[in-house]
């Protein structure tokens, strides 16, 4: 049996239907996952209670916790299911044995989060520097799918701005493209 057979034979696939939380704000991460199909969202509550948007995670990305450097290893965020969903369910203490087992699955994954990093430091950039007009029609060009996929006021504090803000925003959008 060839590496990538035995590596695919090492993986747990497992189902959750919308609404699932998969990990909780204060929670130590004891999972990652990788979306197969669906659409899991990250957010955290602040001190008044609001909830804060900050990714979505569609299909072929990872959804992982890094926390190592914080003392008490506790996550900042809230992941839950928006659809039904297929995940690649991993353990992180498991991590160095796979990467031991397997050594490319160490260099796979290794390219994986320096191009996930590059994005995210990309889009942080990008995000800082934008109206919110820019950041809805960047977001319309890279992320299209997500306008459909998930519920507008989180749209909205994914993008920065209130619900309202977000309808006058594809309100203009709309009829400056007719």
């Amino acid at each position: 049996m060839d590496n990538q057979q035995a590596v695919v034979e090492d993986i747990l696939v497992q189902k959750y239907k919308k609404g699932t939380m998969l990990l909780s704000q204060g929670d130590v991460p004891a999972k990652c996952y990788f979306v197969l199909k669906g659409c899991v969202r990250q957010y955290s509550i602040d001190e008044t209670g609001k909830e804060i948007t900050s990714n979505f995670y569609t299909e072929e990305q990872a959804v992982s916790i890094f926390n190592h450097h914080k003392q008490n290893k506790a996550s900042a965020y809230t992941l839950t299911c928006l659809e039904d969903c297929i995940l690649v369910v991993g353990n992180p203490g498991a991590e160095n044995g796979m990467f031991h087992k397997y050594p490319q699955l160490e260099t796979m994954i290794r390219k994986m989060v320096e191009e996930n990093l590059g994005e995210v430091q990309d889009e942080l950039a990008s995000f800082i520097a934008s109206t919110p007009e820019e950041r809805y029609k960047a977001l319309l060009q890279k992320r299209p799918h997500l306008v459909n996929r998930v519920p507008q006021h989180q749209l909205a504090s994914y993008l920065g701005i209130t619900p309202e803000s977000l309808s006058r925003i594809k309100r203009r959008i709309n009829t400056s493209d007719c």
